[in-house]
């Protein structure tokens, strides 16, 4: 299944799944008991960020073509950082580029969304608490990384792209994860390359840190991190789950 959050007229945020209809791809209305009235046609709605996460965890240098470009060493856990809320736009939405900053960098991920409260999960049990994959664009400002903190450098409006869609279903892995600057490929990996795969890598997180349904853990980003500029359109695209395109404009 896939799950949209979606504003069609204007209202408020509502919640549906898409299904096939004769004349192309729908929406249902998605309550608690199942899938309801039809909202319309996909290509009619304006799709948001497909949750609204209280918590953002991200894993730094996962993958091991990241770690050679970067000539960084072997991790032996999972590096954390976080995202502030704030961060999350929809697909479609603008990531604006601080006038201040000359390097702003995009960074295509595979986004695990929570579906069940999880604290100090087993890693054997630890997708049962997944509700699906999303793709994620893990903004960088990278000249703020000289904070010593990465607050700035993470967290400001806009930075944390997510969606189109939730997919509950994905199918086998390993996804191949491609991310594109315009129409020129810059990365490209598949999940299967990971150093600390979704199982590893949630139950790592929830030693410490307990996530609530809606909450979103972003799983690294593969070699070619590079920069985006006002007027770029950047698309984090992953198989069996969906593409993710965002705007660059001027803040």
């Amino acid at each position: 299944m896939r799950i949209v959050r979606f504003d069609g007229d204007g209202g408020p945020v509502r919640t549906g799944c898409i299904e096939l209809g004769p004349r192309g791809e729908i929406v249902r209305e998605l309550g608690p008991t199942g899938p309801g009235a039809v909202a319309g046609r996909l290509d009619e709605l304006r799709l948001t960020a497909p949750c609204e996460p209280r918590t953002i965890v991200c894993v730094g240098s996962n993958y091991p073509c990241q770690l050679e470009e970067k000539r960084r060493p072997w991790p032996d856990r999972p590096a954390l950082f976080l995202k502030a809320p704030n961060a999350v736009v929809g697909p479609g939405e603008p990531v604006r580029h601080p006038r201040e900053v000359s390097r702003l960098e995009y960074e295509g991920e595979l986004a695990v969304v929570i579906g069940t409260l999880a604290r100090d999960v087993d890693e054997s049990d630890a997708m049962r608490y997944v509700l699906g994959l999303t793709c994620a664009n893990d903004v960088t400002a990278d000249d703020w990384r000289a904070d010593g903190q990465w607050t700035r450098a993470k967290s400001a409006d806009t930075f944390c792209p997510l969606g189109p869609w939730i997919e509950t279903d994905p199918g086998p892995g390993p996804l191949t994860l491609t991310t594109r600057l315009g129409e020129e490929t810059v990365q490209r990996s598949d999940t299967g390359a990971m150093i600390f795969d979704v199982p590893h890598v949630l139950a790592w997180v929830t030693r410490w840190i307990t996530l609530a349904p809606g909450d979103v853990v972003l799983t690294g980003s593969p070699a070619g991190v590079g920069p985006m500029n006002p007027g770029d359109r950047v698309t984090v695209e992953i198989e069996g789950i969906g593409a993710l395109t965002n705007p660059v404009v001027r803040r």
